[in-house]
This record gives structure tokens, sequence and C-alpha cells, in this order.
């Protein structure tokens, strides 16, 4: 008789790397470690605690809004502060602020989960519609310009939003949710466009200091993967990753924006994603890359100023929020689209006088004073 066949032993669980007393329960995407969920809570909430006090994001005393969509990042930026906010003594007020772009079967669905997050995290919430602050919802807006152009109107008006929501609860800074994830792929989108001005500063861990509120990134190095669990599809050839929102069983809202499958920032992600699937540091490298740019000094940068219309932060006559709205309202949706200097220097700053034109002036046209 031959020998017999020696069958393989089986390997048994999986041990954590780091307190080596649990069983492994996931592996970081961003280092490869495999550990427990107990450990994985710690070194993920350590993390943002140091990335906090390391930047100095916030001061004792200062009022914090948390822009908040009640989307997965914004809902664990919400919880993670929060407790961080309990655990360290940061001695912070903070507050959640949403944007109602009106978007019928996504936003008003999503403001839901917002308001269950009010109450399940003891912070109070603020929430200003595209509506009352400039007389059009999203689902308007696209009705007019259609699928195409879109995302331009809603990333320039949502920006206002938040500064003039922030400005009515008076706080000093805002947090927002981007992640690592989104930062790499501003850094490629801002290299692809040419766009000097934004390179220069969109790895900045807090943005707009000279603006009327700065805003900071608390998630700035925090990989979008630890944050919620991706599709299996995605993750074919890894091991299923059951990440921090899974884990805490946090009550946000996964639905994609129905107006965004055709957005230029969709094919940097798939292109990042991509990367990371080689070599999961990449996204880490691309913003250390953008935070080591430096713009030749005969670059010639835009000058900030006010909008002449609405006294919103801006480096042309008027901002591109009100231009536009003076599209909007003439019937022109495509006015304000592409390349604007020439036309933005053209454009008439007396509404009253224009035919047919609403007076976007006040609340309709992103002005910070109440």
């Amino acid at each position: 008789m031959g020998e017999a066949e020696v069958k393989p032993k089986k390997a048994g669980p999986v041990q954590c790397s780091i307190c080596s007393q649990r069983r492994a329960a996931l592996k970081r995407p961003k280092t490869l470690e495999q550990i427990c969920r107990e450990c994985f809570y710690a070194v993920f909430e350590e993390e943002i605690h140091r990335v906090v006090v390391d930047n100095q994001l916030f001061k004792p005393g200062e009022r914090i809004a948390i822009g908040a969509s009640g989307g997965k990042d914004s809902t664990v930026l919400a919880y993670v502060l929060s407790e961080l906010n309990r655990r360290h003594n940061y001695g912070l007020d903070l507050f959640l602020l949403s944007v109602d772009e009106g978007i019928t079967g996504y936003r008003d669905d999503s403001l839901e989960t917002v308001k269950r997050n009010e109450i399940q995290y003891g912070l109070p919430l603020k929430v200003v519609s595209y509506k009352d602050l400039y007389g059009w919802t999203m689902d308007e807006i696209v009705k007019m310009i259609g699928l195409k152009n879109n995302c331009t109107f809603c990333g320039v008006f949502r920006r206002q939003a938040l500064d003039r929501g922030a400005a009515m609860l008076k706080v000093d800074k805002l947090a927002t949710g981007h992640n690592a994830d989104d930062i790499a792929e501003t850094v490629l989108l801002n290299i692809l466009r040419g766009d000097i001005a934004r390179l220069s500063r969109c790895t900045s861990i807090i943005t707009g200091e000279d603006g009327p509120i700065p805003r900071c990134k608390p998630f700035k190095y925090t990989y979008e993967k630890e944050i919620v669990i991706y599709p299996y599809s995605f993750l074919q050839n890894l091991n299923r990753i059951y990440t921090y929102a899974y884990f805490k069983r946090l009550d946000y809202f996964s639905t994609e924006c129905i107006y965004s499958p055709n957005a230029y920032r969709g094919f940097a992600r798939e292109f990042i994603k991509d990367l990371e699937r080689i070599r999961p540091r990449a996204i880490l490298d691309i913003i250390r890359s953008g935070e080591k740019f430096r713009i030749s000094t005969s670059a010639k940068m835009p000058e900030q100023g006010t909008c002449e219309r609405c006294g919103y932060i801006s480096s042309q006559k008027w901002c591109k929020a009100c231009v536009l709205l003076e599209g909007l309202n003439r019937g022109l949706p495509k006015l304000g689209i592409g390349r604007t200097r020439g036309l933005n220097n053209g454009l008439e700053c007396d509404t009253k006088q224009s035919n047919g034109v609403k007076n976007i002036q006040s609340k309709q046209c992103g002005t910070l004073d109440f």
C-alpha cells in the first residue's frame, strides 16, 4: 500500500494582531492588519483624535457645526466627534447642519435619517433649503438644465448654503465628513482640470480661514472603507470588510443622489479605486503628493474679494451662485456654465433693470447678512 494521504490541517481562527487575545474580525484597508472589533474601535477613534489634536482643529468653547447629510461619512463624523468631545473633554458645542436641496425621493428621505440622528446623539439640528435661499429646488433646476450640468449648480449652491446655515447657528467652524478618498479624488480632479487655485489648497485640513466660516476635515486620513461597508462586488478578491458604521450599527442613509451618475468626479473615483486595489496606500500617497505641491511664483492666482451683488466671497464681480441664478431666472440656465470670466464682468449688476428677472439679492443669492 502507498503512503497514507496526509490531509492539510485547517487553519485556526486568526488572532487580533494588536491585542493577541480576541479573534480578528476584519482586515484594515489602510494597513492590512487583521484586528478584532474592539481594537478597531480604539485605533479608528484614536487616529481621528490625533488628527484633531495635532492639527489643532478645535479650541475649547467653540461652537462647531457638523455638515450632516444623513449619509455614512457625516453620520459617523457626528457620532465620533460626539464621543471624542465627551471622552477627551474638548469643550465643544456641537450642532448638526443639513442642506435640503429639494430632491424628491432622495434628500427628503435622508433628512429623516438626520432627524433621527438629532435624537440619537442629542445634537441640535438646523436645516436650510435651496428653495428658501435661492428660490429654486434641484428638481426644478434639473427640469430646466437637464442632467449634464446639474452637479455644477448643486455644488455651488450647497457650499453657500452651508456657510449661510453656519452663520445662522453662529458657529466658529464647520466640520465636514470629507474622507481620504474624497481628498485624493479632488487632487486628481484639480490636476486634470488644471485648476491651480484649488490645487494649492485642496489638501488643507482647514480651509476658508479668510472666509465667513472656516471648514475642517477630521477624516482627512480616514479611508472610506473603514467608515462603511463596501459592496461585495468591489471586494471579490478580498475578505469582506465590515467597518465602523456596520459594527456600531449606526443609522445612516445609503442611497446615492439620483442626479449624480454622470458627475465627472465619478470617473476620478473609479480610477482611485482601481489604484487602491493594486496598492492600498495609493490614496494616502496622492494626498501626500498634493500636500507637497508648490505653485510657481509666476502663476497668476485669483484675487479674493466679495460679490458685488450678495457680498459672498468671490474672485469675480459676481460670485458663481449669483451668475448661475441669473441664468436660471432669465430662462438661460447655461449662462453660468463653463468659463464665465468675460460673462461675469459684463453682467448687469442691477437686477431691477433686467427684463422679467426677479430680484435675487438678499435671501436668494447666498448673502451672509441676516
